[in-house]
């Protein structure tokens, strides 16, 4: 799967570009006996966004990853529920602000060989704000990766996996074949569900191979992409 078969690339914020804050969720978690290191919580995000698909869990409910979230940094199994509420209550949308370096990378060699590029994001309205600020892009000229156009489902009031959400970044990529713009996320329900309704070509990111055998492309990382 490679960047030259595409005449655009779409990518979500969280989970592909931005990761949850393990300087954050680290201290929090080790309270209750897990595993506060970097790549325990990058590993821990996949493995929620695993459960979460799998119990095919619409956008708002974040219970099941929550649970798989505080079982893979190795939280105590007595503390299990515990910890899942805590980590309920703490994560939020301005938690999603680590930049996953590889993907960071990623977009500016993209940006380099000129793929058009955008953002679709289920967020509450801060998104283009926290990836400017985290380094990772912002919409035309700036200190980082120009994008086209980021979408935020809060300002636009459509969330996936409705495919309409989609529309909105679409009119930035004027006559493209939509069937050759790709679109990266890293839920099963929300992001290929929500692509393959829009009629894009879906990847998901599942670095850990969780999704073996799935009906859909897979990245490790979006560097494969180049």
């Amino acid at each position: 799967m490679i960047a030259r078969n595409f005449d655009a690339i779409l990518f979500d914020a969280g989970g592909i570009l931005l990761l949850p804050d393990p300087t954050v969720l680290g201290p929090l978690l080790a309270y209750h006996g897990g595993d506060g290191s970097e790549a325990a919580h990058r590993r821990a995000h996949y493995s929620g966004m695993a459960a979460k698909s799998a119990a095919q869990s619409v956008e708002s409910f974040w219970h099941e990853y929550d649970l798989a979230y505080v079982r893979s940094v190795g939280v105590f199994d007595h503390e299990i529920e515990l910890a899942a509420a805590v980590l309920e209550r703490t994560r939020n949308a301005y938690t999603w602000r680590w930049p996953i370096p590889e993907s960071v990378r990623a977009l500016q060699a993209l940006h380099a060989v000129g793929l058009p590029m955008g953002v679709i994001s289920n967020a509450s309205g801060q998104i283009a704000e926290v990836l400017q600020r985290s380094g990772v892009c912002q919409v035309g000229d700036g200190p980082h990766t120009p994008v086209r156009v980021i979408i935020d489902s809060h300002v636009v009031g459509v969330s996936k996996p409705d495919p309409r959400i989609f529309e909105f970044a679409l009119e930035h990529f004027p006559g493209a074949d939509r069937a050759r713009i790709a679109y990266v996320g890293d839920s099963v329900t929300m992001d290929v569900g929500g692509a393959r309704a829009a009629g894009l070509h879906p990847i998901l990111l599942d670095p850990y191979d969780d999704h073996v055998g799935a009906d859909f492309a897979r990245l490790c990382s979006l560097e494969e992409l180049l």
